[in-house]
């Protein structure tokens, strides 16, 4: 059999066509996949019904699995602006991995079967949560600080209180927050490094000021993300994580997001 030869309209025809279904697939798949819609292409984990909200991040399906909320911390314990959005709703579950925690919870990402935004950018823009900055997915990371953003520079939930963003000129008032998250703001003034540990020191009493502090396995990562420490002394610069006490006050930041340049948002 001779093979049949297209003429090379009919081949770009075809190529045409092609990536026209093509795309229109691909537009259909974000209509129906609200993970991929707002640019968090995450596989879909399954889906129930809420039945009962457990902390102001998480709750249980009626089938017994327990949720949390990946990518934020509560900024508040009051559980009411979640159990407003989810309670007795039927919800989507997307994420990287469905593997539960040590505590037997499903980390993910949770839309409303009604909606396309994630019910963490909904409590971030009202100001009930706070970005974790543990989401390594640029996009997700993306729309998750934009939603934190607007609300800050709207005043609402917590960055309605002037005492939101602690002062890293102020290491006695970060002292007060041992053992929970907080956002601190500040101008690094030197980067040190001591054995496998890099400070960023905010303060010229190393021993007492309020001191961020990145282990050297981790470094590599925030250079490959384009972010070189050294970079940060003499900037001013925005940190999220767990307050601990080492002398002064101390934040380690185990991931890139939890640091940013604080005029960039």
């Amino acid at each position: 059999m001779v093979p049949m030869v297209l003429p090379a309209m009919a081949i770009e025809f075809r190529g045409a066509r092609g990536a026209a279904i093509a795309l229109c697939s691909l537009m259909l798949l974000a209509r129906a996949d609200p993970a991929l819609a707002a640019g968090c292409a995450f596989a879909t984990l399954g889906e129930g019904r809420v039945a009962e909200v457990v902390d102001p991040r998480s709750f249980r399906l009626e089938d017994g699995r327990e949720v949390r909320l990946a990518g934020i911390e509560p900024a508040t314990r009051d559980t009411s602006a979640l159990s407003a959005i989810v309670a007795g709703k039927e919800v989507m579950l997307s994420g990287q991995d469905d593997s539960p925690d040590r505590y037997g919870r499903q980390t993910a990402f949770v839309y409303l079967a009604s909606s396309e935004t994630a019910v963490q950018e909904q409590l971030l823009a009202q100001g009930q949560a706070l970005v974790s900055g543990t989401v390594a997915d640029k996009d997700c990371a993306t729309v998750l600080t934009a939603a934190e953003t607007a609300a800050r520079q709207a005043r609402r939930g917590t960055w309605a209180q002037g005492a939101a963003i602690k002062n890293a000129e102020s290491p006695d008032d970060i002292l007060t927050g041992i053992g929970r998250f907080m956002v601190v703001e500040g101008k690094v003034l030197s980067v040190r490094q001591a054995g496998a540990t890099t400070y960023l020191n905010f303060g010229r009493n190393w021993t007492r000021g309020f001191a961020v502090t990145i282990s050297r396995r981790v470094l590599p990562s925030f250079e490959a993300a384009g972010m070189a420490v050294k970079s940060l002394e003499n900037r001013r610069i925005r940190v999220r994580g767990w307050v601990e006490a080492h002398g002064g006050p101390r934040i380690e930041a185990l991931r890139v997001g939890q640091i940013e340049l604080a005029g960039e948002n």
